[in-house]
């Protein structure tokens, strides 16, 4: 028998499938469901202390269709902000989604401004309620940049070291900082978030961008009062991006708990994040296209891939593709030591490319 069970850090999932920080976990009633479905986890939406500057339009979300199946979104994009719902109420959730689910782990994402007393009080306040862990939302991508929260905040990683050290001066559960992806190297703030004290890092946050224009109205979207603003993309194309950004900042901080996110949608999907070094993975977009449900093919795909591949647990995944990777230099020598004969995959460009270069890029793609 399989066992995708796992502990990280004292923490206790019945499987490594984690409902990310956004609209699946907006309030106790739909994290109370989450639980019961059977997710491992959940992240609720990031709370702030004053709820009274956050104000959220509709329409929010723009979606990327593929081409030839129109029907199919690979991209998603959102200019939703944190939680509107008032701190107090968020409390209350919280201690009674513990109260009745005492084994289920529920983390808090929170998000404050650059003040050492209000990352204090959210922390000693909601820890109260009796959640598992924290996860510090140092990366949300557009929002709230005037008032230095999120991103704004994560991409300076002197500010990511001292407010991780803030949270843990006063935390009493395990302290994950959440990364964001728009920065060259995602190493330097998650160096910065272990050296303040960080338990675990999660990444990626959405990356910042503009899902497209109207060629109609000539308005870019999601279209509010005819006027946009860039926002977070996510979706199974971001996957690609995710996926290189976790193995870096695992091999970087390679004693630290990763939970790996970007563009997970089936069980495959994850399976490469913790190959990669994840110890859980979250899941948000993927949750609102298709649905809380879709915790069951999660599940039942993760024991099938194991099973296939003789994995008994879930620790024995992670990291194991890791060690594939070089730098360029050092597979152009692992291709001279080869014994095997390459003469025909010539790497010159004199000779690969002469004209069919649909043909050709065929040539050099990794079955």
């Amino acid at each position: 028998m399989t066992d995708l069970s796992i502990d990280v850090g004292g923490l206790k999932f019945p499987n490594p499938f984690v409902l990310a920080s956004g609209p699946p976990g907006t309030n106790g009633k739909v994290i109370k469901r989450s639980f019961a479905l059977g997710w491992g986890g959940i992240v609720c939406k990031t709370i702030s202390l004053d709820n009274s500057k956050v104000i959220n339009t509709v329409p929010r979300y723009g979606k990327l269709h593929a081409r030839e199946h129109p029907d199919e979104v690979i991209g998603f994009q959102n200019i939703e902000l944190i939680s509107d719902r008032p701190f107090d109420a968020w409390l209350d959730e919280l201690a009674d989604c513990k109260r009745e689910y005492p084994n289920h782990m529920l983390v808090a994402s929170v998000m404050e401004e650059y003040s050492r007393d209000a990352w204090h009080e959210i922390i000693e306040r909601t820890q109260a309620t009796g959640i598992d862990a924290f996860e510090l939302n140092l990366s949300c991508p557009h929002g709230l940049p005037e008032r230095r929260m999120g991103a704004a905040m994560g991409q300076n990683p002197e500010i990511v070291e001292e407010v991780v050290r803030w949270t843990k001066q006063v935390a009493k559960v395990p302290v994950w900082a959440k990364m964001t992806p728009n920065i060259t190297d995602p190493t330097i703030p998650a160096r910065a978030a272990v050296r303040g004290g960080a338990d675990g890092i999660s990444a990626i946050n959405t990356i910042l961008c503009i899902i497209g224009v109207n060629l109609e109205t000539l308005r870019p979207m999601p279209t509010v009062e005819g006027f946009s603003e860039p926002g977070g993309y996510s979706g199974q194309a971001v996957r690609p991006i995710a996926l290189r950004q976790v193995m870096e900042i695992a091999r970087a901080c390679p004693e630290s708990v990763i939970s790996g996110m970007g563009g997970i949608e089936t069980a495959e999907d994850a399976v490469q994040f913790m190959l990669l070094g994840a110890h859980t993975t979250q899941i948000c977009t993927g949750a609102m296209l298709q649905g809380y449900e879709m915790i069951e093919g999660l599940c039942s795909g993760l024991a099938g891939f194991m099973e296939r591949r003789k994995f008994k647990n879930v620790r024995e995944m992670i990291g194991v593709s890791r060690p594939h990777f070089d730098t360029h230099a050092g597979l152009v020598e692992r291709q001279r030591q080869a014994k095997r004969d390459h003469a025909h995959r010539s790497n010159r460009d004199s000779t690969t490319w002469k004209g069919d270069i649909a043909r050709e890029t065929d040539t050099l793609v990794t079955e």
